[in-house]
Formats: structure tokens, sequence, C-alpha cells
């Protein structure tokens, strides 16, 4: 981990005598300190460079946020630049929100719980989120969960304890964000 911060910047934590894993610091604190050392890029520079960052995939708030700290800029230049992000639609938290729901839930098939979780840590909106979940159509959720299950029972095949059988299907929808109650529906109809 020490490998990636320039030498000043590991020089300002030796003064400081701070330890080397930084558990001392969260990560906006330790990419501030870090924006301080390394080379500052002034907004007009930093403009193309984050619509650029923009462009190439669909960006919440706090990634765009994150980034601009580590370009050196300061707080009000950031929120300058982000105000023009969003004017100029390279920033839309509503648009990401959905694009992330809807691709966890088709690529990775995460279950909602998993996918307001992730949002919630990304910083979105709690409407963002509202709006993102709602997006996903709730056959396919369905669907979506009742292969899962299927695909997991198959394995679990050489289980002989009905119970052990439950419990690990049960942990693993629940690990893949899937809703209690819609788990123990799926669980009385499949597993008698």
């Amino acid at each position: 981990m020490c490998a990636a911060f320039s030498p000043t910047f590991r020089l300002l934590l030796t003064l400081f005598r701070l330890p080397d894993k930084y558990s001392l610091f969260c990560k906006p604190t330790l990419l501030f300190l870090q924006a301080m050392t390394e080379q500052k890029f002034t907004p007009n520079q930093a403009l193309p460079k984050i619509k650029q960052y923009c462009a190439y995939q669909k960006r919440c708030h706090s990634e765009v946020k994150e980034k601009l700290f580590s370009l050196g800029l300061h707080k009000n230049d950031v929120e300058e630049i982000i105000s023009k992000l969003i004017e100029d639609n390279y920033l839309n938290e509503e648009r990401f929100a959905i694009h992330f729901a809807g691709g966890k839930f088709r690529i990775k098939q995460w279950g909602k719980i998993k996918i307001k979780y992730e949002l919630k840590q990304k910083q979105v909106s709690e409407y963002c989120i509202k709006k993102a979940l709602n997006e996903i159509d709730t056959e396919d959720y369905y669907i979506t969960l009742e292969k899962l299950a299927e695909i997991k029972l198959q394995s679990l095949k050489g289980e002989k304890n009905i119970y052990i059988k439950r419990k690990k299907l049960q942990e693993y929808l629940r690990m893949k964000g899937y809703e209690s109650y819609l788990i123990s529906d799926f669980i009385k109809r499949a597993i008698k």
C-alpha cells in the first residue's frame, strides 16, 4: 500500500509520525493529504480530464469528488466543477443509480438489499436509490431468485440433512441480497 504514495507524501506522514497502515485515517482524508503533495491541476486543466472520466462510464458524485481531490483541487473548485458537470449532463446521480442497479442485477444477479447497500456506500440519495430499485422488473427479479436457488440446490444434492440444506440455501440467497420473505417463501415451496 505504501508504494502507491509519492515520496513527498510518505515524508509528510513520517513527519507527523503516522503508522504505515494509516488505520487512523478514513479514505477521503488520505486522498486529501495525498492530493496536497501530488501534482496539482488548475480547475481549467481538470475540467476536460474529469469530463472524459465521466464520459467513459456513469459516475456518482462521490466518485467524481474523490477524483477531483486526487487531482489536487480545493473544495470550492470541486463544488464548482461538479455543478458545471451537472449542468452539462456529464453527471446525473439518478441515471447512475438506475444503470448501477440494472447492471448489478443483470450481470451479478444481486438482490435489492445488496444493491441498496452498495448505492448507500456510494452516497447516492435515497430518492435515486428508490427510483433505481423500482426500475428492476418484478417478474425478472423472481425468476432470477428462483434460478439462483435452483442452481444452489443442485450443488447441495449430496447434502442429506434437510435443515442444513435449507440453511445453506438461505445464507447463499441472503448473501446475494435477496429479501428474507422471498427466500423463506421459495424454500417452503422447494424443500419439503
